[in-house]
């Protein structure tokens, strides 16, 4: 047996475990193994000619470490090409420079893009009369891939302890300092690394997406947040704090809010938003400093964006464990699918109860879309109420109560009804104008 591992789409913590884990169990296994560097980028285009063969020695202490040694990209070999001969020629090159490479085997590690490759190259080799089987590793900092028996996507948890070590330092510098830091931290599809970072650092707000009704998010709406949030603060005499935000609210905007935010906001070759070139944390700090003054009120508030640098952290003890069971688990998949000659092309590997679980590509599939279901904040959840219960948010007696009103709309130099008017709605179940 000849096994090939690649990673795709964006760094996790844990991804050099993985790498290390398969490599090793294949070795004592009999197996060679090809490293193949930056994704499908160069197998797209039919060159076999970068991979680096690994062995024990190669791989032995990786694990501790963060990023990959075999790089990623998010090439996509699925992509067709209309205006080609061959439309599908991106995936035939793929598959070509592996039967090169003489791969039998594959571990992909990367979300359900990377997935996808996979299969797609795996359903043409079998078209070809040629077998590859493949066993894909899922990983995603945002949590957002609803894995069995609740078990978070590997890279979360170091992601979490990490981004909290930096929001904690902001916080302080924030009570020190008598200003504001709105922070926007990764998570396209769902609000975990977010609400995680907020809940364990003890942030003043966390405002993810989950919160808001289905469909469109306005900016004013989060804007609305903040503020009301900000306000409620000087009426406590605690004029400073650090807001997180969710990245993929952004991706709720309406065309003209997002337009607004990010005129020249590109896609990657999944067709993707690049969320980093929003600058949600600046437009969102902008927005607030303007509608503060405006009412003659001063407040430093300072727009960070965390993400980058909790992508290849080194993974924690609890990443560490979870990818080396993944990556052992993997290879021990590939093997027993070997012997039994299956005519599947190969499956996710999840860990459940300390078991390997093998799922199928289609398991996380939602059959009314046919896109990868994604694993939401549960806003009913006992970790979700904690959460936001310790959180400084404008609440329903802030507005029913006329003491406490008073003092909120005069922190927003207005009249206690103009408050009311005006931000309200964020207590009625209202959506704001």
């Amino acid at each position: 047996m000849r096994l090939g591992i690649l990673c795709g789409g964006g760094p996790a913590p844990g991804m050099n475990s993985v790498i290390s884990a398969a490599t090793i169990e294949a070795r004592n296994s009999g197996w060679d193994v090809i490293g193949i560097l930056d994704g499908y980028s160069h197998l797209i285009e039919g060159d076999a000619s970068h991979v680096q063969p690994l062995d024990i020695g190669d791989v032995s202490r990786i694990h501790q470490t963060g990023g990959s040694i075999l790089f990623t990209s998010r090439a996509n070999p699925t992509v067709r090409d209309e205006s080609a001969p061959d439309p599908d020629w991106r995936l035939h090159n793929a598959l070509k420079a592996l039967t090169e490479l003489k791969i039998d085997a594959l571990v992909t590690i990367g979300g359900d893009d990377t997935a996808f490759g996979a299969t797609q190259i795996a359903h043409a080799a079998r078209a070809g009369g040629s077998r590859l089987n493949v066993a894909h590793v899922p990983k995603t900092i945002d949590n957002d891939l609803p894995l069995p028996a609740g078990m978070p996507t590997f890279g979360f948890q170091t992601a979490r302890h990490v981004g909290t070590a930096l929001v904690s330092n902001l916080m302080t510098d924030a009570m020190t300092t008598k200003r504001w830091y709105f922070v926007v931290a990764m998570g396209r599809s769902a609000g975990h690394l977010a609400l995680g970072i907020a809940k364990a650092a003890g942030a003043t707000v966390a405002v993810i997406g989950e919160e808001f009704p289905e469909g469109e998010v306005k900016l004013a709406h989060v804007a609305d947040i903040l503020e009301t949030t900000l306000l409620k603060r000087i009426a406590h005499g605690r004029p400073f704090g650090v807001a997180i935000i969710a990245e993929g609210l952004s991706l709720r905007f309406s065309p003209d809010d997002l337009l607004e935010v990010a005129p020249d906001v590109e896609r990657d070759e999944y067709g993707n938003v690049r969320l980093a070139e929003v600058h949600l944390h600046r437009v969102l700090a902008e927005v607030t400093t303007k509608r503060l003054k405006e009412r003659g009120q001063k407040t430093s508030i300072v727009a960070k964006n965390i993400g980058y640098e909790l992508r290849c952290a080194p993974p924690i003890p609890f990443d560490i464990a979870y990818t080396r069971d993944l990556g052992f688990g993997a290879v021990e998949y590939l093997r027993q699918h070997a012997e039994s000659g299956s005519d599947e092309p190969g499956a996710m590997i999840t860990i459940q109860e300390d078991h390997m679980v093998p799922l199928p590509f289609d398991a996380l599939t939602d059959p009314a879309t046919g896109k990868t279901r994604v694993r939401q904040v549960d806003l009913s959840s006992n970790s979700y109420r904690v959460a936001k219960e310790y959180m400084i948010r404008l609440e329903r007696e802030d507005v029913d109560d006329p003491v406490k009103l008073a003092q909120i709309a005069a922190a927003a130099n207005i009249t206690p009804d103009e408050f009311r008017e005006r931000f309200g709605y964020l207590v009625s179940g209202g959506t704001g104008a």
